[in-house]
């Protein structure tokens, strides 16, 4: 069984940057096609970006697009999400999981809040 751990999260000011990490334990990560899910307080969690299994294709919704980026290492079975240019309407609880079904067991997510 994989499981997840995000972190990185914190309180930056709007227009700050962070960069979380998703660490998976288990030998399949690497094989997986990952993404960054929000939730943000009374919301359904969202995607947010997306990589494939190989890290050479990235993918990420409209409202992100151009301020974040993720990345992975899958020798050190980690995703990341560099995220700049924050804005108030980033502020949720960040997770990572795979992209396709069976999902994983979530984790505990990470909390990225942002302040105007």
């Amino acid at each position: 069984q994989v499981h997840l751990v995000e972190s990185g999260g914190g309180l930056v000011q709007a227009g700050g940057s962070l960069r979380l990490s998703c660490t998976a334990s288990g030998r399949t990560f690497s094989t997986y096609d990952m993404g960054w899910y929000r939730q943000a307080p009374g919301k359904e969690r969202e995607f947010v970006a997306g990589i494939d299994w190989s890290g050479g294709s990235t993918y990420y919704v409209d409202s992100v697009k151009g301020r974040f980026t993720t990345s992975r290492d899958n020798a050190k079975n980690t995703v990341y999400l560099q995220m700049n240019s924050l804005k108030p309407e980033d502020t949720a609880i960040y997770y990572c999981n795979k992209r396709t079904r069976p999902k994983l067991d979530w984790g505990q997510g990470t909390q990225v809040t942002v302040s105007s």
